[in-house]
């Protein structure tokens, strides 16, 4: 691996919560910018608080702000995503065989004529999972109910959106892997190392903890430079793969390992504080229980009530309980 540049972890991971923009917020209203990657939308409102990590002044409609949309992610999680790049987040997650490309479409048209031009309340399992790579069909999911309405085709090149979905997550999750992309994007593993190898001019390959990994060549200045990030964050349980999460500890992979000790079914998100993970956290409604690992110092329980309480959960007053555990 001589070959292969030095990274270390915590430069991997102060590059990814930077790209990411978990670092310093984006200004009020940026929320196309904020949802770049896309936003996992699993647990109610998981996408606003999302957004609220990394945007000034986040409004409790900012799930379904002008310019962004919501589909299918491959693992039934509906995403926020911009609605720009629709067509790279859909097209960009299809098949590369002819025969599950038709099938795909079949799926939609016979999804597009049941519709018949109005948005209808959801259902329709995995087909309609599967239809939406078409670029066909977008979602609005209200938390209580999912919805499905028939949108043009994205006038997107199908290798173009391949390409592109692949350099998004190589810059959002570097250094990572092919095996990696696979499991994010959806793409088989023979389909991923094809669009991989399209993309090769691009990568540049480094060392992190001893496993081979890829970031992007015109990224190397950025990973060197990364700023580490201060103050408090609330990040939802997706947004932890950004610490790495394959059986190495390193990558965006399959599974959702606890980051620390304190994670359990009722507290399955992070609480980021200068850039580690030193709680967990979970909420129902307005009522957001922390645990920390550790004792607070007064200036960093200041600032976690402060995000806590700002959380633009619609229709809820926030509150927030925090227990001290043993590190």
């Amino acid at each position: 691996m001589s070959h292969a540049v030095p990274v270390s972890y915590a430069e991997a991971v102060r590059y990814r919560l930077d790209v990411n923009r978990l670092g310093e917020r984006l200004g009020a209203g940026e929320y196309v910018g904020a949802a770049r990657f896309g936003l996992q939308d699993t647990a109610p409102r998981d996408a606003l608080i999302g957004l609220h990590a990394r945007v000034e002044g986040c409004e409790p409609s900012a799930w379904e702000a002008p310019g962004l949309v919501q589909t299918y992610s491959p693992r039934a999680a509906v995403y926020v995503l911009p609605e720009r790049d629709f067509g790279v987040f859909t097209v960009g997650r299809m098949p590369l065989g002819e025969e599950n490309q038709r099938e795909i479409a079949r799926q939609a048209d016979r999804i597009c004529r049941e519709l018949g031009g109005a948005e209808h309340r959801g259902g329709r399992g995995n087909e309609l999972r599967s239809a939406c790579w078409s670029g066909r069909l977008a979602l609005r999911w209200t938390t209580s109910a999912l919805y499905v309405r028939e949108v043009p085709a994205p006038e997107i090149d199908f290798q173009d959106a391949h390409l592109e979905l692949c350099r998004r997550h190589v810059e959002a999750f570097g250094p990572t892997t092919v095996e990696a992309f696979s499991w994010w994007s959806g793409l088989s593993r023979p389909d991923a190392r094809e669009v991989w190898k399209l993309l090769d001019g691009e990568l540049l390959p480094v060392e992190l903890e001893g496993r081979e990994g890829w970031i992007l060549a015109a990224d190397e200045q950025v990973v060197r430079s990364a700023p580490a990030p201060t103050g408090a964050r609330f990040l939802v349980a997706s947004d932890l793969r950004l610490f790495g999460q394959d059986r190495h500890g390193l990558f965006a992979a399959p599974g959702q390992k606890p980051r620390i000790h304190l994670h359990d079914w009722y507290h399955p998100h992070g609480l980021m504080l200068n850039g580690e993970i030193r709680g967990a956290w979970g909420r129902k409604g307005g009522k957001v229980d922390l645990r920390t690992a550790g004792p607070l110092s007064d200036q960093d329980r200041a600032a976690i009530e402060a995000e806590a309480l700002s959380m633009p959960i619609p229709g809820a007053t926030m509150t927030l309980t925090i227990t001290e555990m043993e590190p």
